[in-house]
């Protein structure tokens, strides 16, 4: 029995197609480079553009030792808003993290804002055994300080309801302040207050307004 050939014009084209396909095939590799994703809340500062490419490293989250995590919590996940997605009892070596005492438990929360990758917040307490008891924490910062930055909805609510967790202690109350802004561009006016936590974190609670207001 003779096996059928298909036409030669059938054979032509299947080639064709296969060396378009293969001449493609660069060009489509480099169209899926990874490239950067949009931000969850979809904003960007201004003057400030998004790296064409990735850039080696993301700003994680920041971890405060607190001493009353359900008073701390009052103020980040009730006050402040955000989200808690993670909240479980570790045992610590005291080493990696220098606090405490080997075999230490732990208390670790979790809580993102509008980002559920990047800009977090981690509240740790000690409580087997608790850390050491500490005086009153500075009230004037000094080299090797820090200032929690954050932007919210509403600065003059939110910062009306921080006032009422325990601990919390102004430095100054809602206003607005102008910045000078980037390569010559408007000025930037945002309105917020300025707070110590209830175990010394300096916040600002902020919001960005139109100048125009």
């Amino acid at each position: 029995m003779r096996t059928k050939r298909a036409p030669f014009a059938i054979l032509k084209l299947v080639s064709m197609i296969a060396a378009v396909f293969a001449a493609t095939m660069p060009a489509m590799a480099q169209t899926a480079a990874p490239a950067m994703a949009p931000t969850a809340t979809g904003k960007t500062a201004a003057g400030v553009e998004a790296p064409k490419t990735a850039l080696p490293t993301d700003v994680r989250r920041l971890t405060i030792l607190v001493r009353d995590m359900e008073n701390s919590l009052k103020l980040y996940r009730d006050v402040i808003g955000l989200k808690l997605n993670y909240d479980q009892r570790l045992t610590v070596s005291g080493v990696a993290l220098p606090a405490g005492v080997p075999g230490n438990k732990v208390r670790l929360v979790l809580l993102n804002g509008n980002d559920p990758f990047i800009g977090w917040i981690g509240l740790m307490q000690y409580f087997d055994p608790p850390l050491p008891a500490r005086g009153p924490y500075p009230r004037r910062l000094e080299a090797g300080g820090h200032v929690l930055i954050l932007n919210t909805d509403d600065a003059a609510k939110r910062c009306e309801m921080a006032r009422a967790v325990p601990g919390v202690v102004f430095t100054a109350e809602v206003r607005e302040q102008i910045y000078p802004g980037r390569n010559g561009g408007s000025d930037i006016h945002v309105m917020g207050c300025n707070f110590f936590d209830p175990d010394g974190t300096l916040i600002e609670m902020n919001q960005i307004v139109d100048a125009a207001k």
